[in-house]
């Protein structure tokens, strides 16, 4: 069996996990970091893009709002390319109680967020898609933010100071002698081969799958597995996050992305923490809930449904759902169950990973004898681009292909735009609807964890846009045709890659997005020969 040695290995590839080994190998200790999939492919990419400013949890939770406001500040600072300050709205409607927005602007003021409220003709003006039965309006600094392009500036930030990536690789034991974790045992999912890693800690952020992890350890860890679906609009429908405001519930956010909108989310507890099918009764109920803010909610086309399960953590288990704490809890198994070595961090939000991964390693590295302090609040995960390289960017990609390249790329856009410039067949764009050219796709396909068209998706958002997928899934397998890793069964390669669009799509399928589905069933059972979706 192979060996590899390292001082922590952290098990998780999602934001906070990304989010640790960075801040792990910028104090100088040295990790790998192990992921049963794809990064990016769990939580962290399922939820509706929303960068908190704490409003959300005034009322119910001032320690995960303030947290919330802090982290806020943070990421547009250390991560601008990842964020779209486009701010948020609170907006009462017909039913919601007045008496919630006092108790609501008092917890926020309380929190140091400072709501500001604004003429509701103001708003509708801005926003004319909103109903006009809207009677109190609060502006609020929520943004936009792309957790596939956060949890990507982590890893490569992480790569620059050695830190070591295993994708695919599930943990199947962890070893410990005389109370104390030696290390771990891995299989990769690919290729079966095992390895075992010798290691002095291992992190648990594992999300849903913390509760298994901590289980291959002997130890018992009860995780609250909360699945939420969520429906993407092909269309902007608003120029802010809009929250309704009233406590907490299903289908009460719009996030606008890009062209795209998002409208979220629910809430069900479940037992499976891979319970991502998201179900057409689910989307019914968003929509009709939705309607109450965006009257002509069902007018605009859907292009997907899709559901990820959050990882919550209530003391005790005497909650579910809506009425679990959106906090996070770092679980010290030293202390906790004699095990040196073992840690586990569970529940919190994406807008406070940083956060998280913060107050884990400032754990860890005391138990190592480590002293250096936390850097990741004020080192960018990636340099600003300079307007010199934009300018020769636009002139291979043009200005929006260029734009959204730089933002998805970071401080690889240099490369990719040199590789474009001495290669003119490279500025193809593949992905018409993401503008991503053959470059980037030829530039991310070379990356040690790329194996699967939905890795290259993750990476550049190919396959995510109007057609999801129908005509630049095709094209970029054809591209990747020279790539030994992408050798195997191309048949095989795009079923996968269609059946996993056809999942989302499918709880949608009417009115034009039935439409599009018709035709790209056409194109692959026609056209390719392939067998009709189910």
């Amino acid at each position: 069996m192979k060996t590899d040695k390292t001082q922590v290995v952290v098990i998780g590839g999602g934001a906070t996990g990304t989010g640790i080994l960075r801040d792990l190998v910028l104090r100088g200790i040295s990790g790998i970091l192990v992921e049963q999939g794809d990064l990016a492919h769990g939580t962290s990419s399922r939820f509706h893009g929303l960068l908190h400013s704490g409003a959300r949890y005034a009322v119910k939770d001032q320690a995960a709002a303030r947290e919330c406001l802090e982290e806020n500040k943070i990421l547009r600072r250390i991560a601008a390319n990842c964020v779209e300050p486009i701010g948020g709205l609170f907006v009462q409607a017909p039913g919601d109680d007045p008496a919630y927005v006092d108790r609501w602007v008092a917890a926020c003021q309380d929190a140091g967020i400072d709501p500001e409220e604004i003429d509701v003709q103001e708003l509708l003006q801005a926003n004319p898609v909103l109903g006009t039965n809207i009677t109190r309006a609060f502006k609020v600094p929520d943004a936009a933010v792309d957790g596939f392009r956060v949890l990507w500036g982590n890893v490569n930030s992480a790569r620059r100071y050695g830190a070591k990536i295993m994708t695919y690789t599930r943990v199947t034991a962890i070893h410990q002698s005389n109370g104390r974790v030696t290390g771990v045992e891995v299989t990769n999912q690919l290729t079966g081969a095992k390895q075992f890693i010798e290691c002095e800690t291992v992190i648990n952020a594992a999300g849903a799958w913390a509760g298994e992890i901590a289980a291959l350890a002997g130890l018992e860890l009860k995780v609250i597995k909360d699945k939420g679906t969520l429906v993407a609009f092909n269309h902007r429908l608003m120029n802010r996050v809009v929250n309704r405001l009233r406590p907490p519930g299903d289908g009460d956010i719009f996030v606008p992305h890009g062209t795209i909108t998002i409208l979220g989310t629910t809430s069900m507890t479940v037992d499976n923490p891979a319970c991502s099918q998201p179900e057409q009764s689910e989307v019914l109920s968003l929509l009709q809930i939705g309607r109450e803010l965006v009257p002509e909610l069902e007018n605009y086309r859907m292009i997907r449904a899709f559901a990820g399960v959050r990882p919550l953590y209530q003391p005790g288990n005497a909650a579910e759902g809506r009425a679990v704490t959106r906090n996070f809890a770092l679980l010290d198994h030293q202390q906790l169950d004699g095990l040196t070595g073992f840690v586990s961090i569970v529940g919190g939000k994406f807008t406070t990973f940083r956060l998280m991964a913060e107050k884990t390693v400032d754990l860890v590295a005391a138990r190592l004898g480590v002293n250096k302090p936390c850097r990741t609040a004020e080192e960018p995960l990636t340099a600003p681009v300079a307007d010199e390289l934009l300018q020769r960017g636009k002139k291979v990609f043009g200005i929006p292909g260029a734009q959204k390249a730089a933002e998805r790329l970071g401080d690889d856009f240099a490369k990719v735009v040199e590789q474009a410039e001495q290669k003119p067949e490279l500025q193809k764009m593949f992905c018409e609807c993401e503008l991503v050219s053959l470059a980037e796709i030829s530039h991310v396909a070379q990356d040690e964890t790329c194996f699967a068209l939905g890795d290259i998706r993750r990476k550049t958002r190919m396959g995510m846009g109007t057609c999801q997928g129908t005509f630049c899934s095709y094209r970029t397998l054809g591209a990747l045709a020279k790539y030994d890793r992408f050798a195997g069964n191309h048949r095989a390669y795009l079923s996968n890659f269609l059946q996993k669009r056809w999942k989302g799509i499918r709880p949608v399928l009417w009115g034009q997005q039935l439409r599009e589905a018709q035709l790209s069933t056409a194109i692959y059972s026609s056209l390719f020969g392939m067998e009709r979706m189910k």
